[in-house]
């Protein structure tokens, strides 16, 4: 039985987490909230999980680095001083990042690179998504786990190559770009499609999400692969051994 820590534990990923944590015969040692300090809570536990909010991420691998312990995080909306912090936390504890902890997106995110690697710049890459009506950041953690996959693949950086927001009258599409298209409505959980349009063909790699529950299913594995592991930077992929 490993014990976890989970920050953001009355959200809807947080409740998700409880019951997937249980499923797996688990126990949850503390939750914390908007407003608490993990850090002065955890030392019982043997890994956090966080799916909480960027502002955050600061104080969550401060208590991680405290405790000497590892940190899965699912938290997406992350900018440049974030992944900053995480790297400076990984060379003290083991910690996962990813913008989905789904194992089939995990999958997806590799056939993408697999096919933008083989197939020339000469086929267009769409990433395409789509989510509930109350998600607060575009394009999707996940759609740029996707495009970061094609980006590498490719040996281009994403920044620097990403079309998203598409209005007006925009010219011809640059060749190499990566094209991002976000919709918002209802309850969907997570629709993402990853569209590679070359001249008269088309490839279409696509992932469902029936229920948020494959997202904590997938970060109890994560994190019960994570413990034990020496400090670095790991990834789902890590975890499925691709």
């Amino acid at each position: 039985m490993t014990h976890f820590a989970i920050i953001g534990h009355k959200g809807r990923m947080g409740q998700a987490l409880r019951q997937a944590i249980e499923e797996a015969g688990h126990a949850i040692c503390v939750g914390v909230d908007l407003g608490g300090d993990p850090r002065a809570v955890i030392k019982s536990c043997e890994v956090i999980v966080d799916f909480s909010a960027p502002d955050g991420l600061k104080a969550n691998l401060s208590a991680a680095k405290t405790a000497g312990i590892p940190i899965l995080i699912g938290t997406t909306g992350l900018e440049a001083e974030h992944f900053e912090l995480i790297e400076e936390a990984a060379a003290t504890v083991p910690v996962l990042q990813t913008g989905n902890t789904s194992l089939g997106v995990t999958l997806l995110a590799h056939l993408v690179r697999e096919a933008a690697a083989r197939l020339g710049p000469e086929w267009d890459i769409e990433v395409l998504e789509m989510h509930h009506r109350g998600k607060v950041d575009a394009p999707s953690g996940t759609a740029k786990l996707l495009g970061e996959a094609a980006a590498a693949a490719r040996g281009i950086d994403l920044t620097d190559n990403m079309e998203s927001g598409r209005h007006g009258h925009t010219g011809e599409r640059r060749e190499g770009t990566i094209g991002f298209a976000t919709l918002r409505g209802g309850t969907v959980a997570g629709e993402h499609s990853v569209i590679l349009a070359g001249r008269e063909e088309r490839l279409t790699l696509s992932h469902v999400a029936e229920d948020r529950m494959i997202f904590a299913r997938g970060a109890v594995r994560g994190a019960e692969w994570l413990i034990g592991k020496p400090p670095g930077r790991y990834t789902m992929e890590d975890v499925l051994g691709l």
